[in-house]
This record gives structure tokens, C-alpha cells and sequence, in this order.
């Protein structure tokens, strides 16, 4: 039997299947022994061929090949990865300026794996009806940063509706990665989006200004006007995986474009003579910001931090 993965708790999958029924499933021992170099050899979004015993619970013995996915280094194997989600159409990244605060470095290094791995990314900047006007004016400045190298982002406030209806336009019969670190309102942002709330949610932790997990499982939710959203657990951190030094540039579009103007084919944009993305950089034709990240990843490379 074909079927869509469609939630994974970690050791059991739930697969829907084309008419739409939905079996409980768990994977084959020999599909883990396939050189896949992951925690999660199965992800959502992934399909399925799957057979079933007599009890109806089913054995997932081959995945279909992938259009793209996305993954994140794991959490505590650092030479092994996370599938975050796979067959996906865009990945929004929820970020937020305060409560907590987002880093422009996650923002990137998450951005970086979704160019690295095809798959088109966009932001919402969330929570914007609690910023002071300071903080409001970053926001601003952060889309139109992003916006301006070419990923869409949108200033929301996960509780009002009316500031969601561009989103939900945006959405429409898209199978979309919903991520971001934990607090940042992704569980009531979708809950906002889905014909009823489902994801759970819970305060932040106003003593570190950091959320807590309230997803502890991947899970794919559908959209009213179709499409499907997929909620993964908050993430702290963000690793590179299998990225080569002479490739980290390709991922930052404003990098890349600009690197052919460089003196060296083989520049790293660090201290080699006639480099444009430094010449770049310096006159603020480049933000710093993005610059600082680039280097950061860079210096995972160099570090062996990810390797």
C-alpha cells in the first residue's frame, strides 16, 4: 500500500492513505541500514509503500524518492542529521525580534540549508502588536532586508486575524515546513490558520525570554482552501550539514552574485585581495549582519564543529 507520512512521534509514523485512511506504522529494521546518515530516515511529507499485519498496524518497507527535503544537524549526534520534512513546496521560518529574540545567525544558517536543500524559504516576523517602537522599527528593518535579497516576509501578530489574510493567500495549495524557535508563536500562528486549532501552546518563559516546547512531534495539519502546513518542534540551535567551504557562499544570494566580481575564482570572502564581497560589505552594500553569518558558518567548517 502507498500512503503520505503524515505525523512522526519518533518511533511510530501515521500514513494516510490515498482514499484516506490512516494506519499507524513503524519502519522495517534494514530501511536503517541504508547509509542514510540520520536520525529520522523517514520524515513527513514523505511516501510511503507500506504493508499491514493482521492487527492493522503497518510496516514501512521502501520510500518513494524525494523531491527535496530539509534538515538541521541532530541535536546530540553531531555526525548524523534531522529531517525536518520532505516533499515540500516553501519553508516559513517564524521569527521574532523580542519575546524571545530571534538571531539574525539562525535566520540565516536556516535559510542557507533551505537554499541548499531547493527549497524556497520566507519569514513572518511575529508578535508584532508587543513590540515598543524601537523594536517595531527592527522588525521593519529586517523585512525589508529580506525582502530585498528575495524572501518574501510578512509582519504579523499570530492573534489577529486580519494581518494573517496575505499569509493565508500566500499558503494556498502550498505542502509548507513551519519551523522557528521555540516561543515564537508557531503553535498559535497555525492554530490561527487551520479551520480549527489544533497545535498546542503555552506561555513564555519570561525569566530567560525564551519559549518552551509545546511540539514534540512533526505533524502535518491541512488548510481550509487547500494546502497542508507541517509544525515541527521548536529549534534552538542550527547546524550545517554537508556543506563544503567553497559552497557556504552559494547559499547567501547576495554573496554569490556579488563573489563573481572577485579578483579569485576560489575567493572565501575573508581576507583575500581584490574581494567584492568585502568591498561589498564595507560600503554596506551587503548587510553586516548577514556578512557575520556567512563567517560563522564558515568558521563551523574550519572548527570541525559540525563535521
Amino acid at each position: 500500500m502507498k500512503g503520505l507520512v503524515v505525523k512522526n512521534t519518533g518511533s511510530w509514523y501515521q500514513v494516510k492513505t490515498e482514499n484516506g485512511d490512516f494506519y499507524d506504522c513503524k519502519i522495517k529494521g534494514n530501511l536503517r541500514l541504508k547509509g542514510i546518515r540520520s536520525t529520522n530516515p523517514i520524515a513527513v511529507g514523505d511516501y510511503v509503500e507500506f504493508t499491514l499485519s493482521d492487527d492493522n498496524i503497518g510496516t514501512i518497507h521502501e520510500i518513494h524518492d524525494r523531491k527535496n527535503y530539509i534538515i538541521r544537524r541532530s541535536s546530540n549526534l553531531s555526525k548524523h542529521s534531522h529531517i525536518l520534512a520532505a516533499n515540500l513546496d516553501l519553508v516559513i521560518l517564524i521569527v521574532t525580534v523580542n519575546y524571545p529574540e530571534t538571531s539574525t545567525v539562525f535566520i540565516d544558517r536556516f535559510i542557507a540549508s533551505a537554499e541548499a536543500y531547493s527549497v524556497p524559504a520566507c519569514l513572518i516576523i511575529n508578535k508584532i502588536d508587543l513590540y515598543n517602537e524601537e523594536e517595531l522599527e527592527y522588525a521593519k528593518a529586517l523585512q525589508t532586508l529580506y525582502e530585498t535579497i528575495g524572501y518574501p516576509t510578512f509582519m504579523v501578530s499570530a492573534i489577529d486575524t486580519d494581518s494573517l489574510r496575505n499569509i493565508k493567500e500566500f499558503l494556498k495549495g502550498e505542502t509548507t515546513l513551519v519551523s522557528g524557535n521555540s516561543g515564537v508563536g508557531k503553535s498559535t500562528l497555525i492554530n490561527s490558520l487551520l479551520p480549527e486549532p489544533l497545535a498546542n501552546t503555552a506561555e513564555i518563559s519570561y525569566y530567560h525570554n525564551r519559549g518552551v516546547h509545546t511540539t514534540t512531534f512533526s505533524e502535518m495539519y491541512w488548510l481550509e482552501n487547500g494546502g497542508q502546513l507541517i509544525d515541527t518542534p521548536g529549534i534552538k540551535g542550527f547546524g550545517t550539514i554537508d556543506m563544503e567551504e567553497d559552497e557556504i557562499s552559494h547559499y547567501f544570494k547576495e554573496i554569490f552574485k556579488t563573489s563573481k566580481k572577485c579578483r579569485f575564482t576560489n575567493c572565501i570572502h575573508i581576507n583575500e585581495p581584490d574581494c567584492a564581497v568585502l568591498e561589498a560589505v564595507k560600503n554596506h552594500q551587503i548587510s553586516t549582519s548577514r556578512y557575520h553569518s556567512y563567517l560563522s558558518m564558515m568558521s563551523d567548517l574550519t572548527s570541525g564543529k559540525y563535521r
